[in-house]
């Protein structure tokens, strides 16, 4: 659409106020420090932690390793439906100060199976919490089960097979955790029985790991969208073939350079996706531990890449052509931010 001028001024509070979708959000990594302690209080758990300070001095994260120690770490207080509901409804709030009205999820059903915690109490929390961001909040949601990548693809079936009698709450399956020495050729089998169950197919590939995992993410998994998938600058090929293709990517500037993949926001391939006519998207990965929502990673990336409003109404229209919602929903909410552009004309 033809947008209108915006001084440049302003744009931060554009960015702010749009309507957009939210789809890479990994809800465990959304439990901030103070909901860990709270929830470690309210469930006896014992932390390796001696405050909230303490643990937020701990987020001096070198790579995606380093990081994911201490999320699994946080993640141990999660032990009750209501734990996760607690957590699930803490994130819509904010999201919904975000202006995101459709968000997808990613849940890690195995980092709490280990521990004990039967599969019906994390999803029937978390669905739980879905519900009430749509009828309080007017915060569309659903649920996406990931796989954790570090671990066998045999034990992935078995998580698959434990979560199928809840297979009404979630609509898809992703694969996260450690990226490199982990290729999506270990999961094909999976993804596919995940493929025959009608369930959308989405995977970590291109954070850390080579081009090539971005290729058999779509080659060998069937993967509809790719998360991160910011190496593809690195072969122009697969960059050719994204964007004839429209897949999606859900990219994570924040998340990108607290986890070192680049050194400065100012390097992001973010705009160089969107030139090249990539259905790139912003998102927040894990806001609690990599220092903002997905406000935050839209107003600090604009500034820092120079970013202009029709880039901010492209991102926002892609997270809505990405998404896995009906196609007379996604219409709605297309409809709904062109005419929050067309009243900037007011």
């Amino acid at each position: 659409m033809n947008l209108p001028p915006i001084d440049l001024r302003s744009l931060p509070q554009v960015l702010r106020a749009m309507p957009k979708a939210e789809l890479h959000i990994h809800i465990e990594g959304s439990l901030e420090p103070e909901m860990i302690f709270a929830l470690a209080r309210r469930n006896k758990v014992n932390l390796p932690y001696s405050s909230v300070e303490a643990l937020r001095q701990a987020y001096a994260f070198t790579d995606l390793q380093s990081f994911l120690d201490i999320y699994y770490a946080g993640a141990s207080v999660l032990l009750k439906e209501q734990d996760f509901y607690d957590m699930a409804w803490a994130y819509f709030e904010k999201a919904a100060r975000d202006s995101v009205i459709h968000a997808e999820l990613f849940f890690d059903p195995q980092t709490h199976t280990s521990r004990g915690v039967e599969m019906g109490t994390v999803i029937q929390g978390l669905a739980r919490a879905c519900r009430d961001a749509r009828s309080q909040l007017g915060l569309s949601a659903s649920l996406i089960l990931c796989f954790l990548r570090h671990l066998s693809e045999d034990e992935a079936f078995a998580t698959l097979e434990q979560a199928l009698p809840w297979r009404e709450h979630f609509i898809g399956v992703g694969l996260d955790s450690s990226e490199v020495g982990h290729p999506p050729e270990k999961f094909a089998r999976i993804f596919k029985r995940c493929g025959d169950l009608g369930l959308r197919r989405v995977a970590h590939a291109g954070e850390e790991g080579p081009p090539a995992y971005i290729h058999a993410a779509l080659d060998l998994l069937g993967a509809e969208r790719i998360d991160h998938g910011v190496q593809a600058t690195r072969d122009r090929a697969l960059m050719q073939r994204l964007a004839d293709r429209r897949v999606p990517l859900t990219v994570c500037p924040l998340s990108n350079i607290k986890l070192c993949v680049y050194p400065h926001l100012e390097q992001h391939s973010l705009g160089q996706l969107l030139d090249a006519g990539i259905v790139a998207t912003i998102n927040s990965d894990d806001p609690a531990y990599f220092g903002g929502y997905i406000n935050d990673n839209f107003v600090q990336t604009f500034g820092a890449l120079k970013l202009q409003a029709s880039q901010a109404y492209t991102l926002a229209r892609n997270s809505f052509e990405a998404s896995f919602i009906e196609t007379s929903v996604r219409s709605n909410l297309i409809a709904r931010l062109d005419q929050f552009f067309e009243e900037l004309r007011n």
